[in-house]
């Protein structure tokens, strides 16, 4: 029977308040943290709240499977995606033909990731560091241009990693607000100021990603470059080229994971260090506490607040007994405000030392792109911090209501650059 807590562990509204679902989380680590939760309109699952039970999970591949539910929906929306993609209904097992590397496991998940983790490995990765410091300082120049107010989230956050990632992959430039719509809708598809607009049944996200990557995947194709789309275009599993569903598919975790999080993380970063202004100054007079900096933002934010698994056989968790086709939804979120984990976990520390956070993940699916992430958050915040006199916020930020991806949609401030 659900219950007001079930339906709130649910609610787009409750993650859109960083005070009501800490609070939330805070108390279920506490007094219930392997939770079985029965929401309105949800098939159940369990919320698992601890760090030490995140990683448990995390490294039993065998036993926690990302299929058939890698992510939380309602049955509605569960429904709606495999009459869109011609799945069997959610009652029957998968939910639909879609497969990015989120929704695959063993030999498969490691075939295709094998496909493009060289690119996201910090050696390769090293020749972009010049680009991304061109980068940053474009966005910091346009930041002091716009002063000296701006809505940094909207005017700024967004676009740096989107520009990265795009130019990684090899989209044009001009084709970059598109890119941005479509991910906004897709990862803030429950919140009235991100969804969708449209209400004909007929116009889908993923549906127009497929349309744009089919057409990328044709180019690349006939006329290979040395982008990233390329190598996805061109990519083989097991001596086969990928089918039209699973190019399509892998462009987009790649388009939209690779600089949405990242955004999330600059901005939330950006507001932490206004609202800890001893931080702050700390940063500005020790840069070399940046590499730390970068891994205390990302803790603290945690764009991606969760992940679902399910169990190929009865387990037992904390006295718990999970049985075998349940699922279970690793919290992130929580996991990385753990009390037993970090001395003091709701203080935003530049200098945290053995920061273990699990925001990227751990194991076998531990995020593709973390190097990438860390490396343009600190080339933003070196640019920005280098030339930053003040700053302030003129206003309250507002949160992305959804329970997967979040991050900050506003955070209107007023500050004081200096030139390059």
């Amino acid at each position: 029977m659900a219950t007001a807590l079930d339906n709130a562990l649910v609610s787009n509204v409750t993650y859109g308040d960083d005070k009501e679902i800490h609070a939330l989380l805070t108390d279920l680590r506490k007094n219930d943290p392997v939770h079985w939760t029965e929401p309105e309109g949800y098939r159940p699952f369990w919320s698992i709240t601890k760090y030490a039970d995140i990683l448990e999970i995390e490294k039993l591949n065998d036993q926690f499977l990302n299929e058939p539910r890698s992510v939380l929906m309602n049955m509605q929306a569960e429904h709606d995606l495999a009459a869109m993609w011609g799945g069997p209904d959610p009652k029957t097992g998968r939910v639909s033909p879609l497969r990015t590397l989120i929704d695959m496991d063993g030999a498969d998940h490691r075939a295709y990731r094998g496909l493009t983790q060289p690119w996201f490995m910090p050696a390769n990765l090293k020749k972009l560091e010049p680009r991304m410091a061109e980068l940053a300082k474009r966005y910091v120049d346009k930041m002091m241009a716009m002063g000296p107010q701006c809505d940094f989230t909207k005017d700024i956050a967004v676009y740096y990693p989107l520009h990265v990632i795009m130019s990684i992959m090899g989209v044009p430039e001009s084709d970059e607000p598109r890119m941005l719509q479509l991910t906004q809708e897709l990862f803030g598809g429950g919140d009235p100021d991100m969804q969708r607009k449209e209400r004909d049944p007929n116009t889908n996200v993923i549906a127009d990603f497929f349309g744009y990557f089919n057409k990328v995947t044709e180019d690349r194709r006939a006329h290979p470059g040395e982008d990233l789309a390329t190598v996805i275009a061109n990519g083989k599993v097991n001596g086969c080229p990928l089918g039209p569903v699973e190019t399509a598919s892998y462009y987009i975790i790649v388009a939209t994971a690779g600089h949405d999080t990242t955004s999330s993380s600059i901005a939330g970063g950006l507001r932490a260090l206004i609202e800890n202004p001893d931080q702050l100054k700390r940063l500005k007079e020790q840069p070399e506490l940046l590499n730390t900096a970068v891994d205390e933002i990302i803790r603290w934010v945690t764009p991606v607040q969760h992940f679902m698994r399910t169990a190929t056989e009865d387990y037992t968790l904390r006295g718990k007994n999970i049985k075998k086709g349940q699922a279970v939804q690793l919290l992130y979120i929580s996991g990385n405000r753990d009390e037993d984990i970090w001395p003091d976990p709701f203080k935003f520390d530049i200098a945290r030392e053995n920061n273990r956070h699990v925001a990227f993940g751990y194991g076998a699916h531990v995020c593709l792109g973390q190097h990438l992430a860390k490396m343009e958050i600190k080339a933003f915040f070196t640019e920005l911090l280098g030339r930053l006199d003040s700053i302030e916020m003129t206003g309250p930020s507002k949160r992305v209501q959804s329970t997967f991806v979040s991050g900050l949609k506003t955070l209107p401030v007023r500050y004081k650059l200096r030139a390059a």
